[in-house]
């Protein structure tokens, strides 16, 4: 790799990534869930996708079935995920970095680089007592708790995160003087982007630990491992290749389905239901600025078997009465009245983004701006008021 690749200039990088996220959002929500033994569950309660401290030291394994667990550990208190939930949650936390940061990468729902370059000056504290501050400002104003990892490059951030977990004030910094002793101590496992299949490789080179990783030249490692090896060495060596950068990324599809908490084939508690999804799936299109071109219907049964259908649409659409009145249909098609139901479903797919889409001929323009202004004033009462204060022509369960 030429050093003109290579970003000479010193940086700050922060990896800031929320704590066993999905029950951290559960205990924000409930509070007197906080210092008990908590599991969030997978959607159709599967398994355990995330565990409290205290669940983890009594035992719970991640990914774990949840009729196991149960079962093994009958004190441990077991949650059905809600993720429209936690990611309104991700988005105050998100919110808070941009404010913080001119320079924010998400990564994941629980995760994002910031760079914290040049602040000091701003916010008049050095790197490690702006993390500080960064935490307890998230904790104050979410009550989510964060660890933060700190150094010149995103791997050696991720690293230093991993390791932030394991101290109580959530903060860990690699320095140029720390990354020698660093990657003698740390295996390669341990390094962001490294999996079982390359650490099996790896291993069989006899690299062990990632400062025999950094020892090869170049050429070996594009050799043995591509580019992506190169990159790697030149992160960890604490010269940065992958900067923090504010992209956009557009979903390749939007889904929402949720268990129903009994099981049924109540038509009306289905369609229900079903419009619940596709008002919160059509409000991720409009915060990402996009519509979708395919609209797909799910039906789960009692014994777990799906059903699916779709329809590919002739213009793109954003808007929930619109899509609801494809999705019904389709919900009809798949629907069987002496099947036990669990779960159903949406899935937008095709997605791109507004004002691209050919407007054909016959298209009503007056009333096209009339549904989009219809739809804004729909999100913003519900930013205001909260989620499904909007219910948009819902089957009234008695």
């Amino acid at each position: 790799m030429n050093n003109t690749e290579i970003m000479t200039k010193q940086k700050f990088i922060a990896l800031v990534d929320c704590d066993s996220f999905f029950v951290s959002c559960e205990q924000k929500r409930s509070p007197e869930l906080k210092g008990k033994a908590v599991c969030v569950l997978s959607n159709n309660d599967g398994c355990v996708v995330s565990r409290s401290k205290e669940a983890k030291k009594m035992g719970v394994r991640m990914g774990e079935p949840y009729f196991m667990a149960k079962n093994e550990h009958p004190k441990a208190i077991y949650i059905t995920s809600d993720h429209e939930y936690y990611a309104q949650v991700s988005h105050q936390v998100m919110s808070i970095l941009k404010d913080f940061s001119p320079y924010v990468q998400i990564y994941s729902i629980d995760e994002a680089f910031v760079d914290l370059t040049g602040l000091t000056k701003l916010y008049k504290r050095n790197y490690k007592n702006l993390a500080i501050y960064l935490r307890q400002k998230i904790l104050d104003e979410v009550d989510i708790p964060v660890s933060i990892g700190v150094s010149s490059t995103k791997t050696l951030a991720k690293l230093a995160s991993d390791k932030a977990k394991n101290i109580n004030n959530g903060i860990y910094l690699i320095g140029k003087r720390k990354i020698p002793k660093i990657l003698k101590t740390t295996n390669i496992e341990e390094i962001w982007g490294i999996g079982r299949r390359l650490t099996k490789r790896l291993k069989s080179h006899g690299i062990i630990t990632v400062e025999e990783l950094v020892s090869k030249t170049d050429k070996w490692l594009d050799s043995k491992i591509g580019i992506q090896g190169i990159e790697m060495k030149h992160e960890l060596l604490g010269e940065m290749v992958s900067k923090v950068v504010n992209e956009r990324k557009l979903p390749k599809s939007i889904q929402n389905t949720r268990a129903f908490g009994i099981f049924t084939s109540d038509f009306n508690f289905i369609k229900n239901e079903l419009n619940r999804h596709i008002h919160t799936s059509c409000r991720k299109l409009r915060k990402y600025e996009t519509k979708c071109l395919q609209i797909g219907v799910m039906l789960r049964t009692k014994d777990f078997k799906v059903y699916y259908t779709k329809k590919e649409l002739l213009s793109p659409l954003d808007f929930e009465l619109e899509i609801s009145n494809i999705a019904i249909k389709l919900l009809e098609e798949i629907y069987n009245p002496k099947i036990l139901y669990r779960s159903t479903g949406v899935i937008l797919e095709k997605i791109g983004e507004q004002g691209t889409e050919q407007l054909s001929l016959y298209t009503d323009q007056d009333k096209s701006i009339k549904k989009a202004k219809l739809a804004k004033c729909f999100d913003k009462l519900e930013s205001k008021f909260g989620k499904n204060i909007i219910q948009t022509g819902f089957t009234k369960l008695k």
